[in-house]
């Protein structure tokens, strides 16, 4: 066999290693699954072998699930060009694939046990459910879990039927409906996995079992097999599903089919036989791998998240560079953050402020970050004390010297910024790093090639556009300024990699790509209260729309001094062509009034001092714009949907037509990764794919009689409509027309 090594010791207990050759994680292909099957069928025929024992090989994990560039693309690929039955049918046997192999190895006639040593997930946990015993390691990196509703879709390979069927219906729903990960206790009292044992001892652990109570029977399939807290029929089992639709409409507001479709395979499934209950797991698999929101999602959240996080957009032709020491101009929380993830990263770090006080308080933060890994079993204190001693807090720019790059990350102001520049880059550019060092600005909005005048180096000054907070954000926007050199490019995105962060390259423009197509939706949410709409209605419209936050408490977030400070720059930079939006006098009166968001307590919300209690709005909302529209009827909360994201796609759009952004994967993997829009759409460019260009432009054009110019479809969108044109076939990359 290709990717299992066997063994068969003197007790008759056949050892099976998964060790895919060439990868550093298991997953499962199309080869694997004929090991698997391979190995079913010699434990059913011959009689020396007395029961099964599979675990792994690698040193990383378990496995990690099914390979979606083989399993899925393949099948999208096979079932081209076909329609009608044969379509269905092509897709169906697909699917059912890894169903029909695990069914084989749980019915093979021998006791079959799982050493899990490592992470496993999806598929990896699917084949472990299959298995009549499961040993958890009990390492501290070891997780197990069915995130596939994360990428679009939901377990099925049998997942959605063993799970309800070993810990219950209502704990198997949660766990699923979240994407949800377990640690080895957590999955024990869960009732996941039958033991936890020490790393060195799952095998030994699995082979015992096998030799003293070894039963080749799973226990959904034995007679008196009654469903953990009932099935579908059982008054307790019947209010799980009612409650059940409640509670999964509260969390994906119906934006993801998958979650639908995870909710009819259980109910379904958990009233028939097994063996039929899995044919009906892989009929609704099939029917949401079909959704638009299931293509797009995996899109962007397998495909062009993996090639991003390799570096693809990086220039070639330049030699990767590493990171030994990294100074960062301002401690405030930004800086901070930026210092802690750098630290983590095992960069020497200079962390500098206008005063040792300054400097000293943004380290505390990084300890107190620290400190909650300790807490959280994450990490170990000495572990976390060698983290923080890469950590120095000073007022001093000496300490620059020989650092390998500069991230400025002061107050959004384009003066100080230009002071800070020349201040740092005379400590920088000298010494042995002076030829190969480099700037950054961390500016969310100032155009790079404006703050590169300041600079002694224009080629060697790019923005590196961090997301707050920096330690959870996982994007890096790289702006390349009108004089940045490719070289630059490729060492900012090594220096992106190297912190573990997703890099996506833009070019300049104010407030670049994130911010550019991210403000609107808060400007858009401004504009409704200003109209009369409920601020509650504003917001929650803005999470039905699937993004994390209404505009409103988006802003409180952010910060509203922040925004006013933005608006500033803006407002000067623009100078008589700037247009105030309505909304924005009465938000800088809240701030001069000492509101300035969630990280004061007081904004739109006022936010109680227990961080457990809920926020409650601020009553002065409703004196500087009353509401007048306090209900809303089914009809007018998809106008307001519709609103706030075509705002922002227009204006993707527009960073297309001016070439700010020019890869579709970039603007996907951007606007999730960045600010959080709909992950159920895939991306800022797969909605408009997913709409229609031409169904969007016609839109648009409605919008902008309805509610101006802001809405106004751009020259490209009118082209592309004409051609019938996608983004991703008009824009799309070699990888990216792939994944499509």
């Amino acid at each position: 066999m290709e990717n299992f090594k066997t063994e068969l010791d003197a007790d008759g207990i056949l050892l099976c290693t998964f060790d895919v050759p060439g990868k550093t994680m298991n997953t499962f292909t199309k080869s694997a699954l004929a090991d698997v099957e391979a190995i079913a069928a010699r434990a059913k025929a011959e009689p020396e072998i007395k029961g099964v024992v599979i675990t792994s090989g690698k040193t990383t994990g378990f496995c990690a699930g099914a390979d979606l560039e083989e399993m899925i693309g393949g099948a999208w690929e096979t079932s081209a060009g076909l329609t009608g039955e044969a379509l269905l049918k092509a897709n169906f046997d697909a699917a059912f694939e890894m169903n029909r192999v695990y069914r084989l190895l749980e019915t093979c006639g021998k006791p079959v046990a799982v050493a899990i040593n490592g992470l496993a997930l999806g598929g990896g946990l699917e084949l472990s459910l299959a298995c009549h015993y499961r040993v958890l390691s009990n390492g501290p990196k070891v997780q197990v879990g069915l995130p596939e509703v994360k990428i679009g879709l939901f377990p099925g390979g049998g997942g959605s039927q063993r799970l309800p069927r070993l810990i219950g219906a209502q704990a198997a729903l949660m766990a699923m409906s979240e994407g949800k990960s377990f640690k080895p206790q957590e999955a024990l009292g869960a009732g996941i996995v039958d033991e936890v044992t020490d790393d060195d001892k799952v095998v030994e652990a699995a082979k015992t079992w096998i030799k003293t109570k070894g039963d080749a029977v799973a226990r959904w399939d034995k007679k008196d097999f009654k469903i953990p807290g009932g099935g579908p029929y059982h008054p307790t089992g019947a209010q799980v599903f009612m409650a059940g639709n409640a509670l999964l409409r509260k969390q994906s507001y119906g934006n993801y089919p998958a979650v639908l479709n995870l909710m009819h395979s259980v109910y379904e499934g958990l009233q028939l036989p097994f063996d039929t209950a899995i044919r009906v797991e892989t009929r609704f698999f099939c029917k949401t791998l079909a959704t638009p929101q299931a293509k797009a999602m995996i899109r962007t959240f397998f495909f062009s998240m993996q090639a991003l996080g390799k570096g693809s957009g990086r220039p070639a032709g330049v030699a990767k560079a590493d990171f030994g020491k990294v100074a960062i101009l301002g401690a405030g929380m930004m800086g901070a953050g930026i210092a802690y993830v750098q630290a983590m990263a095992g960069i020497e770090t200079i962390l500098i402020d206008r005063d040792q006080e300054s400097a000293d308080k943004g380290k505390a933060h990084c300890e107190d970050l620290l400190k909650k890994q300790v807490s959280r079993g994450k990490m170990t204190p000495e572990k976390a004390q060698g983290i923080l001693a890469l950590i120095t807090a000073t007022p001093d720019y000496a300490a620059i010297e020989g650092a390998d790059l500069v991230v400025e990350a002061v107050f959004e102001n384009t003066e100080l910024k230009e002071k800070v520049t020349k201040d740092a880059e005379a400590r920088l550019y000298k010494g042995a790093k002076a030829d190969t060092a480099m700037f950054g600005s961390n500016t969310s909005t100032i155009p790079i090639s404006l703050l590169a005048k300041a600079s002694q180096k224009a080629d060697k000054f790019i923005g590196i556009h961090f997301f707050s907070p920096v330690d959870k954000m996982m994007l890096v926007e790289i702006i390349r300024g009108e004089h940045t050199s490719d070289e630059t490019v490729a060492k900012a995105i090594d220096y992106a990699l190297k912190i573990k962060k997703t890099p996506v390259v833009v070019n300049d423009s104010r407030g670049f790509f994130a911010n550019r197509c991210f403000i609107p939706f808060t400007a858009e949410g401004m504009m409704m209260w200003a109209e009369g709409i409920a601020p509650a209605i504003v917001d929650n419209v803005g999470r039905m729309t699937g993004m994390p936050r209404g505009p409103l408490e988006m802003l409180d977030d952010v910060a509203l001094d922040l925004m006013v400070k933005i608006t500033a720059e803006t407002a000067k930079a623009e100078g008589a062509n700037y247009k105030p939006i309505p909304g924005e006098k009465e938000v800088a009166r809240m701030v001069a009034d000492g509101r300035y968001g969630r990280k004061n307590g007081k904004g739109f919300y006022d936010y109680p001092a227990d961080k457990g209690g809920q926020k409650t709005l601020w009553e002065g909302t409703k004196s500087m714009f009353p509401a007048t529209l306090t209900e809303a009827d089914p009809k007018t909360v998809e106008e307001l949907k519709k609103r706030l994201l075509y705002v922002q796609a227009v204006t993707a759009a527009r960073c297309f037509e001016e070439g700010v952004i020019t890869d579709p994967r970039e603007a996907d993997v951007g606007s999730i990764l960045g600010w959080g829009f709909a992950p159920w759409s895939g991306g800022i460019v797969s909605l408009m794919d997913a709409i229609g260009i031409k169904e969007f432009v016609a839109e648009l054009d409605r919008m902008e009689k309805a509610y101006g110019e802001r809405f106004k479809a751009p020259q490209l969108l009118r082209d592309m409509a004409a051609k019938g044109e996608t983004f991703y076939s008009r824009f799309g990359k070699t990888e990216a027309a792939k994944a499509a």
